[in-house]
């Protein structure tokens, strides 16, 4: 057969991503503060646009502008009753095969920040406070006893990590900067001399000698005592007496001088990076259920400027109007999509609320086990959609602030064999009974198994030792030498 160039028609479908469903999708991702950025660069971009008040607002009476529909805001009742169908169908993208980074739920987080017993709290650093660096900044010119000095100095400021710890060879200073080592173990003596005492230190029996120093409490003794912080970690107490020649009085007043000690001077400053964490959507007690809001104090409105509009349709410039149909369908569509993102969010939130109203109510030892699916399935949208919606996104609450993904917990079976509970609500037991336990008579994990079950949770012992790791619980040979040195301390 002799083979030849030729054209084939042939048809075919392929899913194609328009720009206004890539528009959407980032816009599902993003958290109010992002979206308050998005809208700032919109509002630059289409003179169609501008922002309009925090509260509801009506359409202003006038004539009616062609193309133009102005969404409704929902009310109250629509926003907070849960599975409504009578509101507008929320935006639900149903991508799968375009994605490629789903969650499954299965996702256990502590949350950002709680009022009750079993939250973190957060650290919220005011933009004005200095960082360290800037801090040492400030003091090292009063220090250095000359320009090479100082600007050695000020080169090994910018190496010290968030704790004030130099992690960098002292000789790979020295042939970075071309200059030579004891220049730079000068440079570095000055560093050690700063507010707060213990930077610049290379270990952390340098950081707390330096403190120890300065504390007029460096002597012989004390210097053993650091040269040996593996065996005051172990608990080797007796050693440690025979090694210092010291008594039982003596090595207890040494063990309460080395514990006022900071091991991480340079954590008292801002990083210059962390922000606060402002909330996304806002939950509080109703008389007969929940009242779910989007906290409108980060959430610009967009409405279409009609009198500019108006202004520019009197034209008979073709052109003019032809830029002006192109805008009016872009701030059109922007305005659609956000408010079909506010109900989105608020659908996905109350699907949570329903869910876990136990942890809202009680706690969270009442917190259920819960998957993007089983949201997704409840409120009739495509998983990846409820997995946009819960990204970056933190629910305020009567017991604190937690990101949206806290939730989302895998499930743990119950010890009489129905249903399951929640792993953060074992976790918390965990907390409680360690919390709780005896300085004479640490928990085991085998013994933790048993309190566990008789309180219906049924796990094996690697769970346990898993959980209790996950939340930051030594073992129980740990846990007997912390008490044990906080006792004898």
């Amino acid at each position: 057969m002799a083979l030849g160039p030729r054209l084939d028609l042939r048809q075919s479908q392929s899913l194609v991503m328009t720009p206004q469903l890539q528009q959407a999708i980032k816009l599902l991702a993003l958290s109010n503060l992002e979206i308050e950025a998005f809208i700032g660069e919109a509002l630059e971009k289409n003179p169609l646009l501008e922002a309009g008040d925090l509260s509801m607002v009506r359409p202003a009476e006038g004539p009616p502008v062609d193309g133009l529909s102005a969404p409704e805001e929902p009310t109250s009742d629509e926003l907070i009753r849960l599975g409504a169908g009578e509101a507008d169908a929320p935006l639900d993208i149903d991508t799968s095969a375009l994605d490629r980074d789903r969650e499954t739920g299965d996702w256990a987080a502590q949350p950002v920040v709680a009022g009750a017993e079993e939250g973190l709290a957060l650290e919220e650093r005011s933009a004005g406070e200095p960082t360290l660096a800037e801090h040492l900044e400030s003091q090292i010119g009063a220090v250095a006893s000359g320009p090479g000095e100082l600007f050695v100095a000020r080169f090994l400021i910018g190496l010290l990590d968030e704790a004030g710890y130099l992690t960098v060879p002292l000789d790979e200073v020295a042939q970075d900067l071309g200059v030579a080592l004891p220049e730079v173990e000068r440079a570095l003596s000055a560093v050690q001399m700063l507010d707060p005492t213990g930077v610049g230190a290379r270990t952390l029996g340098e950081c707390l000698a330096l403190q120890a120093k300065e504390a007029d409490r460096y002597d012989p003794c004390m210097a053993k005592l650091l040269a040996n912080l593996e065996l005051v970690a172990k608990g080797s107490f007796a050693q440690l007496k025979r090694m210092c020649g010291v008594d039982d009085e003596d090595f207890a007043d040494m063990l309460r001088e080395l514990r006022s000690y900071d091991p991480k001077p340079g954590l008292r400053f801002g990083g210059g990076e962390r922000a606060p964490v402002v909330p996304d959507i806002l939950v509080s007690p109703a008389k007969s259920g929940w009242d779910i809001a989007l906290n409108e104090a980060t959430l610009p409105r967009l409405v279409i400027n009609r009198s500019y509009f108006l202004e520019l349709r009197s034209r008979r410039d073709q052109g003019t109007k032809s830029w002006l149909s192109e805008k009016l369908a872009d701030a059109n569509w922007l305005v659609k999509a956000l408010d079909q993102r506010q109900k989105t969010i608020l659908k996905v939130a109350a699907a949570i609320v329903e869910q876990q109203e136990g942890f809202f109510r009680r706690g969270v030892s009442h917190l259920k086990p819960l998957t993007l699916r089983a949201v997704a399935e409840k409120i009739g949208m495509h998983e990846s959609t409820v997995s946009r919606v819960t990204s970056n996104k933190y629910l305020h609450c009567a017991r604190g602030l937690f990101e949206l993904k806290f939730f989302f917990t895998s499930g743990v079976a119950a010890a009489d064999g129905e249903g399951s509970v929640s792993a953060e609500a074992v976790k918390a037991q965990i907390r409680a009974l360690v919390d709780a336990e005896d300085p004479g008579a640490i928990l085991s994990d085998d013994t933790l198994v048993e309190l566990l079950r008789e309180k219906g949770f049924d796990l094996a012992r690697r769970t346990v030792a898993k959980y209790r790791e996950a939340i930051g619980i030594g073992s129980s040979v740990q846990r007997r030498r912390q008490k044990k040195l906080a006792g004898v301390a």
